[in-house]
């Protein structure tokens, strides 16, 4: 089963140098509208079977377009929400560049607990075990050829890759998830394999080869 990870388009916050966590009625701008629309196009050889997102407002708005076009609704999970970053929220990101907090999350992310709010660590458990809830039940329902969508948030998107290469928390800054960006893993019955990682133009054909089948000497191609 096939997940492609989309990262909400550009928000207001983002150009705003405010982290936004999960403040209310946080939206798309102009270009992050944009950036929704042209998902359309994207994904238009790509046949979507079932879409989870985020409760945030950012979310759902990078999806509907989307959604109206293949005429699907989304199922809302808390558990891929932002994180809860306590009482950092809406504060500037050059003021948090101070904090001794800063240097964690940037150096031993899994030790990093926001005053307040949540750890990195219970962010990954929880985004890490809805995918892999919900690509269950959509095997389950839609067979393991399956490809459906879940839309989040730039460091939940790089805890679930960081899950799926196998690579410790500790690294997952060295992943980079850009608005709306997809990554595409897919799970299979031991492993799962990670196609790719903030594309910004595709995908239109997703692989078709079962994780369990790694290519000795490396792919071929397509």
């Amino acid at each position: 089963m096939t997940v492609i990870l989309i990262r909400h388009g550009r928000s207001t916050a983002n150009t705003s140098g405010v982290l936004a966590g999960r403040t209310p009625g946080v939206a798309l701008d102009d270009v992050g509208r944009a950036q929704a629309d042209d998902l359309v196009t994207r994904l238009g050889g790509v046949e979507i079977v079932a879409a989870v997102r985020s409760p945030l407002l950012r979310c759902e708005q990078t999806l509907a377009p989307l959604l109206s076009a293949r005429a699907l609704d989304a199922t809302v999970d808390d558990r891929l929400a932002e994180v809860d970053y306590g009482s950092w929220t809406g504060r500037k990101i050059g003021e948090l560049l101070n904090e001794p907090l800063w240097k964690v999350v940037q150096q031993q992310p899994s030790a990093a607990e926001f005053p307040g709010g949540e750890a990195l660590a219970q962010v990954q458990a929880r985004a890490v075990a809805a995918v892999r809830a919900h690509d269950r039940a959509v095997t389950a329902e839609f067979g393991p050829d399956a490809v459906w969508v879940a839309c989040s948030h730039g460091d939940v998107i790089k805890a679930i890759v960081a899950d799926a290469v196998g690579s410790h928390l500790d690294q997952f800054q060295r992943i980079v998830v850009n608005p709306a960006s997809t990554s595409v893993v897919t799970y299979g019955e031991h492993r799962p394999v990670v196609h790719w990682v903030n594309n910004s133009t595709g995908p239109a054909v997703l692989p078709k080869r079962k994780p369990e089948e790694a290519t000795v000497g490396g792919e071929r191609g397509v």
